[in-house]
């Protein structure tokens, strides 16, 4: 009986602790890009973001002009995305605390081996653009409003071609991820803009290669804001606010730098 009884003890004390845990633990929902999903990111950094600051990071991969509006609605708690002028706006009307440069990247044309728009090799983006649409040689876009596509339709308009006009035609408009529309290209042997990482990491290659990189306008800054509680009252601003310092941080910077796949860097951290 005493036995029976100090087993009862215990189980009623691990059963209140276990309780107490997780009532206290901490969980804050990111708004984020499908680019920081699709390479492996977040796999990687949670769970170290998770065993010093015990924080729970839920993330939404979505492009990131349907990130800001999740963000707007307060649906979450942090945004990091991809779009630094989409970005700025999101803090100036009052709906972000600070947005801070987190880490960077590039963009890259990548497309068939045949390279049917002679642009192998090419480090001016301009000059690649107006190559693909002069021949209208297939080019798949997302065309989402995410930040690749706010990245892409500037580069379109500084090359003074407006690619609509082959919509439908050579001009391919997906309205997807950049994984699907990778996917999508290789099977319509297109070219496309994606981001490095999620390139780097892409399974479905096949044959396709990088033609056109190197152009300082293909540069790919990512940062991270708080969602303002003023304006969104549910927002865990003490617990988000601790995530956003974890990689602000010299070990959080470090981290970013560390991450690799296949011996390549994907992110290049850059806070100030």
């Amino acid at each position: 009986m005493v036995i029976l009884r100090i087993a009862k003890k215990i189980a009623f004390g691990l059963g209140t602790l276990m309780s107490f845990n997780f009532c206290y633990a901490e969980s804050i929902i990111l708004q984020s890009t499908t680019s920081t999903k699709n390479s492996g990111f977040y796999d990687y950094i949670l769970p170290m973001i998770k065993e010093d600051t015990g924080i729970t990071v839920n993330v939404v991969a979505v492009g990131t002009g349907q990130a800001i509006k999740n963000a707007q609605r307060c649906d979450g708690d942090v945004l990091l995305v991809h779009a630094k002028a989409a970005e700025e706006r999101f803090v100036s009307d009052g709906y972000g605390v600070k947005r801070f440069d987190l880490m960077f990247n590039d963009f890259v044309i990548v497309g068939p081996p045949g390279d049917p728009a002679n642009i192998t090799g090419s480090t001016d983006v301009s000059g690649a653009l107006k190559s693909i649409a002069s021949q209208q040689t297939p080019f798949a876009s997302r065309g989402d409003n995410s930040g690749t596509h706010k990245a892409e339709t500037k580069l379109w308009k500084i090359s003074e071609i407006d690619p609509s006009k082959g919509s439908g035609m050579w001009y391919l408009e997906t309205g997807s991820g950049m994984g699907s529309t990778l996917n999508i290209a290789v099977g319509k042997g297109a070219y496309v803009l994606s981001d490095r990482a999620t390139w780097i990491k892409f399974g479905n290659k096949q044959n396709f290669k990088v033609h056109v990189q190197g152009d300082k306008r293909l540069f790919n800054q990512y940062g991270v804001t708080l969602i303002n509680p003023t304006k969104c009252p549910n927002v865990k601003s003490k617990a988000g606010q601790k995530f956003i310092s974890w990689l602000l941080s010299d070990k959080g910077q470090s981290a970013i730098e560390s991450y690799t796949v296949g011996g390549n860097q994907l992110f290049f951290p850059n806070a100030q």
